[in-house]
């Protein structure tokens, strides 16, 4: 009996104990994004909505502050379609363009360069292999129907700016 008690103890001594410690982190993104200035569509023809400044309208601007260079690349989603508008019964055609405006650094240039558009021209994607400051420009052109007047109201339609890790 004394040998058994011995036993038991000796037996729970060799038990393994286990535990799991989490370890946590939390990434910031080295890519921040923010709008420079607001877009407004002109209405130059009563089937036109323009943001190019000889059709009445504001061009936006939108600015990527890149802190870690190589890191990020910037896609730019221009609209094809409205987020809000008066009902429309006809087919509205888009058109729109996102180009370097200005920099903090002047190899930045090579954006422009090295762009790629698809989406049939709705997206564009820079490597952001600069570190530093960048504008870009961004058009939009709605029109519809065929010579047919859009109805009286407020529209808005969304650019999409992502920073995409690399």
């Amino acid at each position: 009996m004394k040998k058994l008690l011995f036993l038991i103890p000796a037996v729970l001594a060799t038990s393994a104990v286990q535990a799991n410690i989490p370890i946590n982190g939390t990434v910031e993104s080295k890519c921040v994004i923010q709008t420079d200035t607001d877009g407004v569509y002109g209405n130059p023809t009563a089937d036109k909505l323009s943001t190019t400044s000889a059709d009445g309208g504001v061009v936006p601007i939108i600015r990527y502050d890149i802190i870690t260079a190589d890191a990020y690349k910037a896609v730019v989603t221009t609209p094809n379609s409205f987020s809000s508008s008066p009902t429309l019964d006809d087919v509205v055609e888009w058109t729109s363009s996102t180009s370097v405006g200005e920099t903090s650094d002047a190899g930045m240039s090579a954006f422009e360069t090295n762009k790629v558009t698809y989406n049939n021209g709705h997206s564009t994607e820079f490597d952001l292999t600069i570190a530093g400051c960048v504008w870009y420009n961004v058009s939009s052109v709605a029109e519809y129907g065929y010579g047919k007047a859009f109805p009286a109201g407020n529209y808005t339609a969304l650019i999409t700016a992502e920073c995409i890790a690399q």
